[in-house]
Protein backbone atom coordinates (compact mmCIF):
# COMPACT_ATOMS: atom_id res chain seq x y z
CA UNK A 1 0.00 0.00 0.00
CA UNK A 2 1.33 3.53 -0.88
CA UNK A 3 0.74 6.88 -0.37
CA UNK A 4 1.32 10.64 -0.19
CA UNK A 5 4.00 11.32 2.02
CA UNK A 6 2.40 14.58 3.23
CA UNK A 7 -0.99 12.14 3.86
CA UNK A 8 1.62 10.02 5.72
CA UNK A 9 2.80 12.68 7.83
CA UNK A 10 -0.34 14.27 8.49
CA UNK A 11 -1.38 10.38 10.06
CA UNK A 12 1.03 9.34 11.91
CA UNK A 13 0.14 8.86 15.85
CA UNK A 14 1.31 7.24 18.76
CA UNK A 15 -0.82 4.20 18.93
CA UNK A 16 -0.70 2.32 22.34
CA UNK A 17 -3.47 -0.55 22.06
CA UNK A 18 -2.88 -3.09 19.25
CA UNK A 19 -5.44 -6.26 18.03
CA UNK A 20 -3.57 -9.70 18.11
CA UNK A 21 -3.17 -9.95 14.57
CA UNK A 22 0.52 -10.78 13.80
CA UNK A 23 2.97 -8.77 11.59
CA UNK A 24 5.32 -11.01 9.35
CA UNK A 25 8.71 -10.70 9.22
CA UNK A 26 8.82 -9.01 5.40
CA UNK A 27 6.78 -6.14 7.27
CA UNK A 28 9.33 -5.29 9.64
CA UNK A 29 11.90 -6.12 7.22
CA UNK A 30 10.51 -3.70 5.75
CA UNK A 31 10.32 -1.28 8.19
CA UNK A 32 13.88 -1.53 9.18
CA UNK A 33 15.09 -0.84 6.00
CA UNK A 34 13.14 2.12 6.03
CA UNK A 35 14.59 3.47 9.18
CA UNK A 36 18.53 2.23 8.07
CA UNK A 37 18.06 4.79 5.24
CA UNK A 38 17.50 7.69 7.51
CA UNK A 39 20.65 10.42 7.86
CA UNK A 40 23.24 9.76 10.39
CA UNK A 41 26.22 11.18 11.86
CA UNK A 42 29.60 10.25 9.77
CA UNK A 43 27.58 7.34 8.25
CA UNK A 44 28.38 5.53 11.35
CA UNK A 45 25.00 4.04 11.25
CA UNK A 46 24.97 3.47 14.81
CA UNK A 47 21.81 1.71 15.05
CA UNK A 48 20.94 -1.72 16.16
CA UNK A 49 17.44 -3.24 15.89
CA UNK A 50 16.31 -6.29 18.75
CA UNK A 51 13.18 -7.51 17.40
CA UNK A 52 10.97 -8.94 20.67
CA UNK A 53 8.29 -11.08 19.64
CA UNK A 54 8.72 -13.20 22.79
CA UNK A 55 5.58 -13.04 25.01
CA UNK A 56 7.35 -13.01 28.15
CA UNK A 57 10.28 -10.70 26.87
CA UNK A 58 7.37 -8.38 25.75
CA UNK A 59 5.90 -8.89 28.98
CA UNK A 60 9.28 -8.10 31.15
CA UNK A 61 9.32 -4.95 29.02
CA UNK A 62 6.03 -3.94 30.07
CA UNK A 63 7.15 -4.46 33.54
CA UNK A 64 9.92 -1.91 33.04
CA UNK A 65 8.04 0.66 31.62
CA UNK A 66 5.10 0.19 34.30
CA UNK A 67 7.95 0.48 37.08
CA UNK A 68 9.07 3.66 35.45
CA UNK A 69 5.28 4.69 35.04
CA UNK A 70 4.39 4.50 38.60
CA UNK A 71 7.74 5.41 40.01
CA UNK A 72 7.71 8.83 39.01
CA UNK A 73 6.36 9.43 35.26
CA UNK A 74 2.58 9.45 36.05
CA UNK A 75 3.27 11.97 38.61
CA UNK A 76 5.03 14.19 36.30
CA UNK A 77 2.23 13.88 33.87
CA UNK A 78 -0.32 14.62 35.84
CA UNK A 79 -1.33 18.14 35.34
CA UNK A 80 0.56 18.14 32.20
CA UNK A 81 -1.71 15.66 30.64
CA UNK A 82 -5.50 16.20 29.56
CA UNK A 83 -7.03 13.46 31.50
CA UNK A 84 -8.19 11.44 28.52
CA UNK A 85 -4.51 11.23 27.38
CA UNK A 86 -3.07 10.40 31.05
CA UNK A 87 -5.42 7.16 31.14
CA UNK A 88 -4.50 6.39 27.72
CA UNK A 89 -1.22 6.43 28.67
CA UNK A 90 -1.43 4.85 31.99
CA UNK A 91 -3.04 1.87 30.03
CA UNK A 92 0.00 1.77 27.86
CA UNK A 93 2.14 1.70 30.51
CA UNK A 94 0.31 -0.88 32.12
CA UNK A 95 0.26 -3.99 29.38
CA UNK A 96 -0.68 -2.02 26.48
CA UNK A 97 2.43 -1.67 25.10
CA UNK A 98 3.59 -5.36 26.10
CA UNK A 99 0.55 -6.81 23.98
CA UNK A 100 2.21 -4.94 20.94
CA UNK A 101 2.55 -8.11 18.44
CA UNK A 102 6.13 -7.27 17.71
CA UNK A 103 8.47 -4.86 20.11
CA UNK A 104 11.01 -3.03 18.50
CA UNK A 105 14.19 -1.77 21.38
CA UNK A 106 15.93 0.36 19.14
CA UNK A 107 20.01 0.62 19.88
CA UNK A 108 23.06 3.36 19.88
CA UNK A 109 26.55 0.87 19.46
CA UNK A 110 28.77 3.95 21.01
CA UNK A 111 31.58 1.90 19.08
CA UNK A 112 29.88 3.49 15.78
CA UNK A 113 29.22 6.73 17.34
CA UNK A 114 29.95 9.32 19.80
CA UNK A 115 27.34 8.74 22.92
CA UNK A 116 26.35 12.21 22.00
CA UNK A 117 26.41 12.16 18.67
CA UNK A 118 23.84 9.37 18.38
CA UNK A 119 20.73 10.70 19.16
CA UNK A 120 20.91 12.50 15.79
CA UNK A 121 21.58 9.03 13.93
CA UNK A 122 18.74 6.92 16.30
CA UNK A 123 15.77 9.06 16.53
CA UNK A 124 15.67 9.78 12.57
CA UNK A 125 15.64 6.03 11.82
CA UNK A 126 13.33 5.75 14.46
CA UNK A 127 10.82 8.72 12.46
CA UNK A 128 11.48 6.78 9.25
CA UNK A 129 10.23 3.66 11.06
CA UNK A 130 7.05 5.40 12.41
CA UNK A 131 5.89 6.85 9.00
CA UNK A 132 6.57 3.19 7.61
CA UNK A 133 4.27 1.51 10.01
CA UNK A 134 1.58 4.59 9.08
CA UNK A 135 1.73 4.39 5.75
CA UNK A 136 1.50 0.15 5.81
CA UNK A 137 -1.58 0.50 8.06
CA UNK A 138 0.14 -0.51 11.38
CA UNK A 139 0.29 1.31 14.48
CA UNK A 140 3.61 2.50 16.32
CA UNK A 141 4.51 4.52 19.22
CA UNK A 142 7.49 5.99 20.45
CA UNK A 143 8.37 5.42 24.24
CA UNK A 144 11.59 5.65 25.61
CA UNK A 145 10.66 5.62 29.87
CA UNK A 146 11.55 1.97 29.75
CA UNK A 147 15.54 3.15 29.45
CA UNK A 148 14.85 4.63 32.94
CA UNK A 149 16.18 0.99 33.89
CA UNK A 150 18.45 0.36 30.83
CA UNK A 151 20.52 -2.06 32.78
CA UNK A 152 17.78 -4.02 33.54
CA UNK A 153 16.55 -3.84 29.59
CA UNK A 154 20.60 -4.37 28.09
CA UNK A 155 19.90 -7.39 30.70
CA UNK A 156 16.93 -8.54 29.75
CA UNK A 157 18.03 -8.55 26.17
CA UNK A 158 21.65 -9.28 26.53
CA UNK A 159 23.07 -6.56 24.91
CA UNK A 160 26.45 -6.08 25.51
CA UNK A 161 28.05 -2.48 27.11
CA UNK A 162 28.56 -0.90 24.25
CA UNK A 163 24.92 -1.41 22.97
CA UNK A 164 22.22 1.48 24.83
CA UNK A 165 18.99 0.93 24.22
CA UNK A 166 17.30 4.14 23.16
CA UNK A 167 13.59 3.76 22.48
CA UNK A 168 10.88 1.12 22.62
CA UNK A 169 9.06 1.08 19.96
CA UNK A 170 5.87 -0.85 20.10
CA UNK A 171 4.50 -2.04 16.39
CA UNK A 172 0.92 -3.78 16.04
CA UNK A 173 -2.54 -3.39 14.03
CA UNK A 174 -4.53 -0.90 15.92
CA UNK A 175 -7.05 -1.85 18.29
CA UNK A 176 -8.97 1.61 17.48
CA UNK A 177 -8.12 4.01 14.25
CA UNK A 178 -6.93 7.57 15.11
CA UNK A 179 -7.83 10.68 13.37
CA UNK A 180 -5.26 13.33 12.30
CA UNK A 181 -2.86 14.49 14.49
CA UNK A 182 -3.72 17.50 15.99
CA UNK A 183 -1.14 20.49 15.89
CA UNK A 184 -0.88 24.21 16.25
CA UNK A 185 -0.30 25.88 12.97
CA UNK A 186 3.97 25.83 12.13
CA UNK A 187 3.58 29.53 11.28
CA UNK A 188 2.65 29.97 15.09
CA UNK A 189 6.24 28.58 16.23
CA UNK A 190 8.11 30.38 13.01
CA UNK A 191 10.05 33.03 12.73
CA UNK A 192 11.57 35.40 10.21
CA UNK A 193 15.09 36.43 10.87
CA UNK A 194 15.00 36.87 14.14
CA UNK A 195 12.88 35.55 17.45
CA UNK A 196 9.39 37.27 17.54
CA UNK A 197 9.36 38.50 14.25
CA UNK A 198 5.99 36.58 12.91
CA UNK A 199 6.83 34.30 10.04
CA UNK A 200 3.08 36.57 8.31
Amino acid sequence: MSADFFDVVARQRAYRAFTDAPVDDATIEKLLDAAVRAPNAENRQPWEFVVVRDAALRTAIGELMAKAWDGGGRSYSEGRLTTAMLNDVDAAMHGGVARAPVIVVVCADLDRGHENAVPASIFPAIQNLLLGATALGLGSALTTIATVFRSELQALLALPANVRPLAVVPLGHPAKQLGPSKREPASTHTHRDHYGTPWS
